[in-house]
Parts: C-alpha cells; structure tokens; sequence
C-alpha cells in the first residue's frame, strides 16, 4: 500500500500555546473532537516554553508567518494591541465569558484577546496558630495589621510574608484602594497603604525579607510555620501536602485579603489572533470551542484553573465543597471571587519598567531612605513620564 504525502490543508489552523505539555492528552483529545465537528478545518498545534513566549511570539507577529491563535498573558497582549499587531475581536464572541473579564481584557475600549482561565488567589492559613493567637482569619489588610502583633506575641511567628516587591504585588494590592495611576500613587490613601508596611517592618512584623523574597520563599516560610497566612492560587495546597504534610493537616482555607475597594485581584491566561494571521475565522471558532462549557470543566478538573465560561462557573464543581475537602473549598472560593473584581488593574505601556518603579520605592521607603510621600512623589512624576 503506498502512503502519499498529505498536502498542508488550506485551512489548518497553527496554535500556540505556553507549556501545556503536560495536558497533552487533554489537548489532542479537544482537538481531535474539534476536527471531527469541523472536517474542514485542521489544528496544528506548537506548546512553547513559557520563558520563550514572548520572544517568538513577537518575533512571529512582525513577520509574514504568524501562528492563527497563540496562547499569551494579558500584559503581553495589551503590548501586541499597543503596537497594532493584533486582530479586534468583536464583542458578539465573547457572549460565553464572565463580563467582568471582558471588561478587564478591553484596550482603549476595544477587545483584543478572548480569555481561556483564571487564577484567583486564597488566603492559605494555618488553624492551629490562627487559634493560639485567639483570633479570626483577617479579611482585610487593616485587620492584618492589628492581628500581626498579637500572632507575633502568642506564637512566635509573622502574619506573612508579603513578597511586596515581586512582579505587580504592591500594584495589585494598591487598586484595592483606587491607587492605579501616576495621579493617584502619591495620594493619602496610598501614603497610608505603605506606611502600614513600613509600621509592620518596622517593627519586625512581617519579615525583613520581604523586601526581595518571593512567594516561592513565603511557601517555604508557611510549611516551616514561620508565617501563619498565605496567599496564593488553590495550586499550592498540593504542593504543601506533598512536600509539608504536618503543616497541610492544620491548613485552611480563606478569601483573600481585600483593602478597602473590596474588590478581589486574578490572573489570566488568554488567547490572541495576530492581525497577519491566515485564519481569522477558524482560529476565532477554535478558541470559542476550547472555552466552552465542557472544555473548560474538563481543564479545570485537570489543572485546578478557574473557569471563564459563566455557564462553566455556575456548575456545582465551582458551587459545591464538602468540608473535608480542602482544593474544593479553595476552588469555590475562588470562582466566588471572579463575581468582585471591578475594578481591575489594567495594564500600561511598559508594565515591567513601572513594577520595577513602585518596586524600587516600596524598598526606600521600608528601609527608611527618604520621606514617604516625597519618595511617592518622584515615583508619580517618573511613572507619567514613562507613560509619554
């Protein structure tokens, strides 16, 4: 029998996505029933390493052969719509999703990407100690630093470890309280915020180290019972399990802290269509098919992501825990939080370089190397002009 080379279909549709080789099952089986629904359209699929993501993708965007659908974060996709290199997608798609992400995804009142899943932080946190200190689990972060001295009293160990200088944290933590522009980072509402940072490292309330660490050392501080809270996706209760079982036995699970907006913060993976693609419309009826009610399940029973398809959320894996069961406790939460999370912190022309800014002032002014509000002022004046 002679086997003779299939030519490339016309309508075969190149995806992208970030390392998700590790659901390679659940991906070629998405794309085989998508295949058998649409014979006339094939996928090929390409899993990229998630350090080389933005790099070859953007290398691919400003050339003539450009993947029809790649898998990116939304600050990397606000740069592509920036510079004009993405497709508009018409809001009449986006039907299926949570609105409220949407709304988040939206540049210059236009939308550029179609969300795929969520991450919502919980407040992971140690009962036994949150019970010797005599007090509830702080929702908030003005009741995290009333509760601060009184765990560091009673148990020996820090409220948290921040991790305030890692990527966007202070920024995320700073929309809790309407700070999220040059205009407003030196307002009195958030003085007031890194004052109370400062009061807590001041008085070796929360870790020195938490002007470097990151939530990888926080983790390690939580199993070791060296902090009490925790705050982070569902995710790494398997990880506390696994690697810290005596600490897992006395772990719960709570929203995350909010400030004063009381909004919740959350990540997103999502999907683009370049604007040099070949197969708008294919790529467009894929993606729409991957975030579909049952795919989305699917993954989400997988890899313990949130949903963003809003009949998805509403199922009774997002609705429904017994107590005993502690992913599912944190995976309800979660999806619960994706109902609060207007308004969201959008991203800005050169994100990196302005987290590097709010960053760089969160260290002078624990370490006391300058005045707050005149440290925040420069940090304003620096951001606009970044901004231009």
């Amino acid at each position: 029998m002679k086997v003779f080379f299939k030519p490339q279909n016309n309508n075969e549709v190149i995806f992208w996505t970030l390392q998700m080789s590790d659901f390679s099952a659940y991906m070629n089986n998405a794309i085989t029933e998508f295949e058998k629904q649409n014979p006339e359209i094939k996928i090929k699929w390409i899993d990229v390493p998630f350090s080389e993501g933005e790099k070859r993708t953007l290398a691919s965007v400003l050339s003539d052969n450009t993947p029809d659908l790649i898998n990116l974060n939304p600050d990397f996709s606000a740069t592509l719509a920036q510079k004009g290199a993405l497709y508009e997608i018409p809001e009449t798609n986006a039907k299926q999703y949570n609105q409220a992400i949407i709304n988040s995804l939206k540049y210059n009142g236009k939308l550029y990407s179609l969300p795929w899943y969520a991450t919502s932080a919980v407040t992971i946190y140690n009962k036994n100690l949150i019970n010797k200190a005599g007090i509830k689990v702080p929702l908030t972060y003005e009741q995290a630093e009333l509760a601060a001295p009184i765990i560091k009293s009673k148990t020996g160990a820090y409220i948290f470890l921040p991790n305030i200088t890692e990527n966007d944290t202070m920024l995320k933590i700073l929309n809790k309280y309407g700070v999220s522009s040059p205009q407003t980072i030196a307002n009195e509402e958030s003085i007031k915020v890194f004052e109370n940072f400062k009061n807590l490292y001041d008085k070796d309330l929360i870790p020195k180290e938490s002007i470097t660490q990151t939530h990888r050392e926080a983790l390690e501080k939580y199993m070791s019972e060296n902090i009490v809270l925790f705050q982070a996706g569902a995710n790494f209760l398997n990880m506390i399990k696994e690697n810290a079982p005596q600490t897992y036995e006395n772990t719960d699970v709570a929203p995350q802290m909010t400030g004063k907006l009381g909004q919740n913060d959350f990540s997103l993976m999502n999907f683009v269509i370049p604007l040099k693609a070949k197969h708008k419309e294919e790529a467009m009826k894929f993606a729409l098919f991957l975030t579909n009610e049952e795919n989305q399940l699917e993954l989400a029973k997988l890899t313990n992501v949130i949903a963003v398809n809003k009949n998805a959320l509403q199922n009774e894996f997002y609705t429904r825990y017994s107590e005993n069961d502690l992913m599912a406790k944190a995976r309800v939460i979660s999806a619960q939080q994706l109902n609060h999370v207007e308004p969201v912190m959008k991203s800005s022309q050169n994100q990196k370089d302005i987290n590097n800014l709010v960053n760089a002032a969160v260290q002078k002014i624990l370490l006391g190397e300058g005045d707050t509000k005149q440290i925040l002022q420069k940090l304003s004046k620096d951001w606009a002009e970044m901004l231009k």
